[in-house]
């Protein structure tokens, strides 16, 4: 008995220390830390294994997210998703935020690069495109370059050198080239993005009494990479350069092989351009492009994590993008209205009789740029408003603008219809009514 005792006693002791002692390779300090940075856009998951990873990463959120009526928890600090369909915001967290891009900076280099030169354009190394800090394809002052090897050096590699050779060649100097950059950006209708640099290294300028920081926000990187892959003459190079794996030349006697460092490439189907970039104050930045289901999505990432946390980034676009591709669908917007012949004042009536009222039949014309699918979640709802003159004074020409239909979500403009005359109606005035009487008089 008495061993039969002791030996339970000693069977729940062990129990206790067993339920209280960690397992496997737990410790105090939580989840291991992704692995450590090993330089600026070198943040490329390689491993089938670290793709799983982050793809389970987002699935454990998932629900919790469609909970919520968005894509759960992100790491950037600022993020957006986009429809490069329409170019309308599907979500954001604080979307409109100035930050630091660091090197997706790069894809608005790469477009006017492409819009501007032939790819075939000779490229010489200056001092200071040769001078650029690490990454960087090891140009030498003098050496010559084919722009195109340049372009995929810049959006493969991300090498800081061929963006300042780039950028001068295009405008002479780096400063010439932020000009440009910067026109294009509000071309574009980025009204809160300034460009510094060609290649996105942190760096400030004074003008006027007045601190300007090479930067952006979400909402503005996502509208240049819609601009880059659905709007710009030079889209289909764009999206051919940034979708390449990898890249050899040969230039001033060298060999050189550039590798895509844009994982998500390969992470989810459809995806299909990208640019990472990680500056010090920037921390992990991205900007990628996927289509789908007859659907383009654009994610923009900012301050995704710093050092070490690499992976953060490819997280929350497959999160973004999975949310997008689940959770919205085209819906035909456009609604067919009833228009009534607009009274004219003052105006010669169809009917001959001076003391009836002219009026002038209207016809919808569908505004420029206006689009009537929309990719749409569950629960949204399209305003439609109609904006139109209760009544016109003679004369009235023909397809004058008298009205507008405006189709708004969320408070903002998505399409509109212009509403304009079919006929012209001339003023009813005393020659006019001479002519009837004199008409009249001569009747047999």
């Amino acid at each position: 008995m008495w061993k039969r005792r002791s030996l339970a006693w000693l069977f729940a002791w062990l129990c206790f220390w067993a339920f209280l002692l960690p397992t496997g390779n737990s410790y105090a300090g939580g989840e291991e830390e992704p692995p450590k940075e090993t330089g600026a856009e070198k943040a490329f998951v390689t491993s089938e294994t670290e793709a799983a990873q982050v793809a389970g990463e987002v699935a454990q959120e998932a629900a919790s997210g469609e909970a919520e009526g968005g894509p759960g928890e992100l790491y950037a600090i600022s993020a957006v998703l986009l429809d490069g369909d329409s170019g309308r915001v599907l979500y954001e967290k604080n979307g409109y935020e100035v930050r630091p891009m660091a090197s997706t900076t790069k894809i608005m280099t790469c477009i006017l690069a492409l819009e501007n030169l032939d790819e075939e354009t000779a490229v010489t190394a200056s001092a200071e495109a040769a001078s650029q800090p690490k990454v960087r394809l090891g140009m030498r002052e003098g050496e010559q370059y084919m722009l195109k090897d340049l372009l995929y050096s810049l959006m493969l590699e991300s090498h800081n050198d061929s963006a300042v050779a780039v950028a001068e060649a295009v405008s002479g100097s780096v400063e010439g080239f932020s000009t440009l950059m910067n026109q294009k950006a509000r071309e574009i209708g980025c009204e809160n993005t300034c460009f510094l640099t060609p290649n996105g290294l942190d760096a400030k300028k004074e003008e006027d009494g007045v601190t300007m920081s090479h930067s952006t926000t979400a909402a503005d990187l996502a509208r240049i990479m819609r601009y880059c892959t659905v709007e710009s003459p030079k889209k289909d190079r764009f999206r051919e350069i940034t979708g390449t794996a990898s890249y050899q030349f040969r230039a001033a006697g060298r060999s050189f092989s550039c590798n895509n460092h844009n994982a998500f490439l390969h992470m989810m189907e459809g995806a299909f351009s990208g640019k990472t970039g990680f500056t010090g104050e920037a921390g992990y930045c991205y900007v990628g492009a996927l289509e789908r289901d007859g659907k383009t999505l654009i994610v923009a990432l900012l301050g995704c994590g710093w050092p070490n946390n690499k992976t953060y980034k490819w997280s929350d676009a497959r999160k973004l993008m999975e949310y997008g591709l689940s959770n919205y669908e085209y819906r035909e917007i456009y609604q067919k209205p009833e228009l009534s012949d607009l009274p004219v004042e003052g105006g010669i009536p169809a009917g001959g009789e001076a003391n009836e009222t002219a009026f002038v039949p209207l016809v919808e014309v569908k505004g420029e740029g206006s689009r009537f699918r929309l990719l749409m979640r569950e629960g949204e709802q399209v305003e439609v408003r109609t904006e139109l003159e209760t009544s016109l004074t003679a004369p009235v020409a023909k397809d004058r603008m008298v009205g507008r239909i405006v189709y708004s979500l969320d408070g903002e403009t998505v399409a509109f219809c212009e509403i304009r005359t079919v006929a012209s109606v001339e003023k009813l005035d005393f020659t006019w009514c001479l002519s009837q009487v004199l008409g009249m008089a001569l009747e047999p």
